[in-house]
């Protein structure tokens, strides 16, 4: 026998060309270099840039600052010894940031419009405008620069600061609606000052909207907060006023069968609505002390809306009180204005989700409303995650999943998170560091294997889909979280511990099972505990006998079934001597083929001889044996 060839012989030519690959020059190797000597003539430096990346942005400022890099192998460093997320900050550093806040809280302005009269013509007023919100402009890009400070993100279009200027100098009292999780971040208190300026004689109010959120002992404590700083507040809820109104919808007769309404004059039943609106309004009496805490009615914010409008004569208004509406985007108030509107049952056209320009809606013979596009003011934030966590910014464009979902694993309890998603978050123990608090990849990865959200091609859990469902969750109010007052003496805990209770949990939450009584009770969700489904069931489910009898047949031939599997997996020796395991299984199946083909019931005893005579048919799966091909087979013999 031969010697055998060499397989691949060329394989150590390859690997001595790779180890002198890069030693002979090549053509144009000077473009191969990043490093920029600028040695060169001076109109080779004058290159336009408009944009850098972050890194490139880091070299040409240290190359202005003549910072030189060496490279060090073999020498490793370690830059921080922290486990936290980088992405947020420690205690320590968000009480600093918070301090620098109320440091610089003054130079939070909102543009001025530049004074004009009837002197000024339309192409001064725009070249003022401009340059008055460059300027405007040009004073935040310094405050974020000199002192480092972060900015949500604010409007930068002018067309949209002149709606609110449009909307200041029309209206009476001024509106401003923030959402009653953390009412602050929403709040602009340079609008206030900048109201007081265009005129003494305007009022401004602050509407606590989706207040339903709040207990009773929160809006006590919100409400001591905004008496100290002297502000006039109220609590409302567009949400509860919608559901109101659908359900006495739902209870008043359609009127279909009555042919009397083809008879009436149009606008007739407009008029009795709008009549019996206005008397409601008008029949509001409610005291300080109600006014306090209360989440008002649509009527009764009404009536405090005309209470608080000054009387000032207009000639623009017509004589009418005139209440402007300002307010981000995505704090109710369009859900506010339908909630309003929808009281008097007017048939409106559909409101747009993004409002272009400011409307007037008329509410009653005395009361108009100003809408105002929403617009998202410059305000102080401490990290990018908590501006995820508050709404502002988009969830869908989220890059960055694990600042965000860590500040909601932190905020909300480990228990009450898997109580809501039935799942197990399983935390490092104390001895290997944890502290009981899940982190965000220990929370995503839990909800994700629940779910069954994998990445394709790994296998691992998808922490981010799983961020982004998490997210929109705890914005929307199922994970709830509410800031405490800067007055509030006790941390977040305590603020919230009334809505993580048990019961409050329970009540928010489907699918959950109470257990326990006192200080012993607990809740879980159904689908994490298997001995609780069938008492969630019967608890939240009207079952008829006819229901309950299948379920019964259903889950005792099903326990049949398992018996008779786990006696043949054991091997067990309890056979009936003669026919072996085939009797054994034909008595195990009989109470199962209770049908014929037809799908007719059939007796016991036939049934069993039914599973018998399968028995005895059974199939037999052998090959022949290859050998020689008999001239029967053949259907053609014959005619050969």
């Amino acid at each position: 026998m031969g010697r055998r060839a060499k397989i691949n012989p060329s394989l150590g030519k390859a690997i001595i060309r790779k180890r002198f690959e890069g030693r002979r020059p090549t053509d144009n190797s000077t473009e191969l270099h990043t490093a920029d000597v600028g040695d060169g003539p001076s109109w080779t430096r004058l290159q336009s840039i408009t944009q850098q990346g972050d890194l490139e942005e880091f070299l040409h400022t240290a190359e202005l600052a003549g910072t030189e890099f060496v490279a060090e192998r073999l020498n490793v460093k370690i830059v921080t010894a922290s486990e936290g997320n980088p992405h947020l900050l420690t205690e320590a550093e968000e009480a600093r940031a918070l301090a620098r806040h109320r440091e610089h809280r003054g130079r939070l302005r909102v543009p001025r419009r530049p004074a004009w009269d009837s002197t000024t013509t339309k192409e001064q007023l725009h070249r003022a405008e401009r340059e008055a919100f460059m300027g405007w402009r040009r004073g935040l890009a310094q405050l974020q620069e000199e002192e480092g400070l972060l900015l949500t993100p604010f409007e930068r279009n002018l067309e949209v600061w002149r709606q609110l200027w449009r909307v200041l100098e029309r209206s009476h009292l001024v509106v401003q609606i923030v959402d009653a999780r953390n009412p602050l971040v929403f709040r602009s208190a340079d609008l206030e000052a900048y109201v007081a300026e265009i005129d003494e004689r305007k009022r401004c109010l602050l509407l606590v909207n989706k207040a339903d959120m709040l207990t009773e002992a929160q809006r006590a404590s919100w409400a001591d907060y905004f008496e100290s700083q002297g502000l006039r507040h109220v609590f409302f809820s567009a949400k509860e006023s919608s559901e109101r109104q659908a359900e006495k919808e739902d209870e008043e007769p359609s009127g279909d069968d009555d042919g009397d309404d083809d008879n009436k004059a149009p606008g007739t039943r407009d008029d009795d609505d709008a009549a019996a609106f206005e008397a409601s309004v008008r029949a509001v009496q409610l005291g300080a002390a109600e006014l306090r805490t209360r989440v008002l009615a649509p009527a009764e914010l009404v009536s405090v809306l005309m209470g608080a409008c000054p009387r000032v004569a207009d000639e623009r208004a017509g004589g009418r009180l005139v209440v402007g509406l300002v307010g981000y985007p995505n704090v109710g108030k369009s859900s506010t204005i339908n909630a309003l509107v929808g009281a008097k049952r007017v048939n409106v056209g559909a409101m747009p989700g993004k409002t272009k320009h400011f409307q007037t809606i008329h509410l009653t013979s005395d009361v108009v409303l100003c809408d105002c596009p929403g617009l998202v003011f410059p305000t102080f934030a401490t990290t990018q995650a908590d501006m995820v966590c508050n709404g502002v910014l988009p969830i869908d464009q989220l890059r960055e999943f694990t600042g965000p979902s860590e500040l909601v694993a932190t905020r909300v309890p480990k228990w009450v998170l898997e109580a809501t998603y039935g799942i197990e978050i399983r935390t490092r123990p104390a001895e290997e560091g944890g502290s009981g608090v899940p982190t965000a990849s220990e929370l995503l990865a839990a909800y994700a294997a629940a779910r069954g959200l994998f990445r394709s091609g790994e296998g691992n859990p998808d922490e981010s889909r799983a961020a982004r469902v998490v997210l929109k969750d705890y914005v929307a109010g199922k994970l709830l979280f509410c800031h405490p007052p800067p007055s509030w003496p006790d941390g977040p805990a305590a603020f919230n511990a009334e809505h993580n209770a048990p019961a409050a949990v329970a009540r928010r939450t489907r699918h959950l099972v109470v257990s326990g009584g006192g200080a012993a009770v607990a809740v879980k969700h159904a689908a994490s505990d298997r001995r609780n489904v069938q008492r969630a069931i019967h608890a939240a489910s009207t079952t008829t006998p006819r229901i309950a009898s299948v379920d019964r047949s259903f889950f005792a031939e099903s326990a049949a079934a398992a018996s008779l599997a786990a006696q043949r997996h054991a091997k067990s020796h309890h056979i009936t001597a003669g026919a072996g395991f085939a009797q054994s299984r034909a008595a195990g199946l009989a109470g199962l083929a209770r049908v014929n083909d037809r799908g007719e019931p059939l007796p016991a005893g036939a049934a069993a001889a039914a599973a018998a005579a399968g028995l005895a048919a059974s199939k037999k799966h052998k090959k022949k044996r290859p050998g020689k091909r008999r001239a029967a087979d053949n259907p053609y013999a014959e005619c050969l």
